[in-house]
């Protein structure tokens, strides 16, 4: 869909201009400081969201039943909204914004059937749930996620369209014009009883790997460069527009690191970056690192001044509330003190508001995915996954393999081996014996990753696979093995392990990162450095998620547009049944001087 100027320009008008209003009455602590000190003070709180990934309701759709992890954790707006109705009623609700920082369209099957199965972009279609348990609790302004470009431009502009507040993304910029694609920031005035309003400025950055993850939508058509430079256009025009307080909403971690390595030159986690590099920030709302950080201080590097950032919890396990004291000095408002918290959502009861708006929609999803396609000849889980070569994880290696045979077939690379790539992204995954639901297999791969065939050779293979091996935490030959303590070293996510079928080969954990990967077989022999190879891959690898070496420039040979989890249950369905000793075997092991872990 092209970019519409004209709109763009229309509601930047109305976002930019400062027409949203809010708040008749100061805040009780506020007026009972001014009885107190004598001075005109005000006090307001922003409360945020981040990484809400679709979810609506406390519920799995994957397991079929209430939302549940080790922590007792539970997700979903209607369990936010009871939250933010509570701090309004506390605070006032004119002296509350209610913000997000992005990556809200993609994640749950909820907001999977109405991107793909009933299109909110067909003629006359829905409104996106999203959009109606947004508006229906009066969001006030929501930065943009990647993954809001996961289902192309066309979804996410319908959904901008549906939502009753703006989509801000000051670096999100048409690729032709170099000008912003959505607002840039939102301005909001907050109701004082002592003349003069405070503007309150919301700025929208969002994530600059948009550019690589999601290429194939946004190619040419928008750019995204990095948050600090941004900030810093913004955040001094925001400040002669006559802000008195301005809030970054930043979907990007605080850690300044990148998952891609050199191949852009932005950071990907530029949050704290941006607090230490632009003068003028009072708050920071975090997002897209699903880490949980209920305050955090960052001095600016050049006014010394201390930022606060805050980032909830994924999913909406987690409220932030962030708490400004207002003093007016010299003809003006200024931050006196901001402090920053989480509330948690497994606090209190589902807003019926939200679960009775939304109820048919979730009884149609539910149907959906119990959908039976095929059966199963023995269980399958990937609990053990991450450290054992498992069933389940060959079952998407396998399918993806065969799929890419199958597209293959006839052309020049025809005759080439396929070996395939998959990790493990839930630890919970289960393929039961028996029937299988729609349910079991999108289980098995909950992102919206679609399919490629790339060349590698026999070395970069072997390269690809010791990168992938740093997963492991180093375990000396004679200490026990406890497998919750063996994963994930120095923070590596699950999603970033690959473990590659087609070749045979041995981690050994007792030597240091780097150093691993040994006995790489090719059908019985040798791995050989020039032999070549297709390989099975995820568009997020294949364009440099994880900055796993040689894949991203390797040639492309093949593509495809639908999701790996669409090309898996279509795979089921025309087989009609899975069996899985027709595809499994024990292909990688963990050793310690070659004696195996397990």
């Amino acid at each position: 869909m092209p970019l519409n100027r004209r709109k763009f320009l229309e509601k930047s008008a109305v976002t930019g201009a400062g027409v949203a209003l809010a708040g008749a009455v100061s805040a009780p602590g506020a007026q009972a400081a001014e009885a107190k000190r004598g001075a005109k003070r005000y006090a307001f709180t922003v409360l945020g969201t981040t990484d809400l990934h679709g979810n609506v309701f406390n519920w799995d759709y994957f397991t079929d039943k209430e939302f549940d992890d080790k922590d007792h954790n539970d997700v979903g707006l209607a369990k936010v909204s009871t939250l933010v109705n509570r701090v309004r009623e506390e605070k006032g609700r004119r002296n509350t914004l209610l913000i997000d920082a992005g990556d809200t369209i993609q994640g749950t099957q909820l907001s999977y059937y109405y991107a793909k199965v009933d299109p909110i972009t067909a003629q006359g279609g829905p409104v996106h749930p999203m959009a109606q348990a947004m508006n229906a609790m009066e969001y006030d302004a929501a930065a943009l996620g990647n993954h809001e470009f996961n289902y192309g431009i066309p979804v996410l502009r319908k959904f901008e369209q549906q939502c009753r507040f703006p989509l801000l993304g000051a670096n999100a910029l048409d690729a032709k014009t170099l000008r912003p694609a959505f607002a840039p920031y939102s301005m909001h005035r907050l109701r004082t009883p002592h003349g003069r309003d405070v503007k309150v400025a919301v700025l929208g950055l969002t994530n600059p790997g948009i550019a690589i993850w999601d290429k194939a939508n946004v190619q040419g058509k928008m750019t995204f460069p990095g948050l600090e430079e941004q900030a810093a256009k913004w955040v001094p025009k925001l400040r002669s527009m006559g802000a008195d307080v301005v809030i970054v909403s930043a979907h990007s971690g605080s850690s300044g690191t990148s998952s891609y390595g050199d191949q852009l030159p932005y950071i990907e986690n530029a949050a704290a970056l941006v607090a230490e590099q632009v003068p003028g920030i009072d708050a920071i709302l975090v997002g897209h690192a699903h880490t949980e950080i209920p305050e955090y201080f960052v001095a600016n590097k050049k006014t010394d001044k201390k930022v606060v950032l805050s980032e909830p919890l994924k999913w909406g396990q987690r409220l932030t509330l962030f708490d400004f004291e207002l003093v007016w000095e010299k003809g003006c408002w200024k931050v006196e003190k901001v402090g920053a918290k989480v509330l948690n959502s497994n606090t209190v009861e589902e807003d019926p508001k939200i679960t009775k708006l939304l109820g048919d929609e979730h009884e149609k999803v539910v149907a959906y995915v119990n959908q039976v396609i095929g059966t199963n000849a023995a269980e399958m889980t990937s609990a053990e996954a991450p450290y054992k070569d498992v069933p389940i994880i060959d079952l998407i290696n396998h399918i993806q393999a065969d799929t890419v045979k199958q597209a293959l077939a006839g052309t020049e690379h025809a005759a080439l081996p396929v070996l395939s790539q998959a990790a493990c992204f839930s630890r919970s995954a289960r393929i039961p014996a028996g029937q299988v639901t729609i349910r079991d297999v999108a289980g098995l791969y909950v992102f919206e990753n679609t399919l490629e065939a790339r060349l590698m050779t026999g070395a970069q293979m072997k390269a690809y696979l010791e990168y992938s091996a740093n997963y492991f935490v180093q375990t000396a030959p004679d200490a026990p093995v406890d497998p919750a303590k063996l994963t994930n070293a120095n923070g590596t996510p699950d999603y970033n392990y690959d473990v590659v079928s087609g070749l045979a080969y041995e981690i050994d954990i007792a030597k240091p990162a780097g150093s691993r990967v040994t006995n790489v077989r090719f059908e019985g022999q040798p791995l050989a450095d020039d032999a070549q190879f297709v390989f099975a891959v995820n568009n997020y690898r294949a364009n440099g998620g994880g900055n796993f070496p040689h894949v991203a420039a390797a040639r492309m040979l093949w593509s495809n547009s639908d999701e790996i989890r669409n090309t898996m249950i279509a795979w089921v369905k025309a087989k009609g049944s899975i069996d899985p000793a027709a595809f499994a075997g024990v292909d990688w092991k963990l050793t310690r001087n070659g004696t195996p872990v397990f």
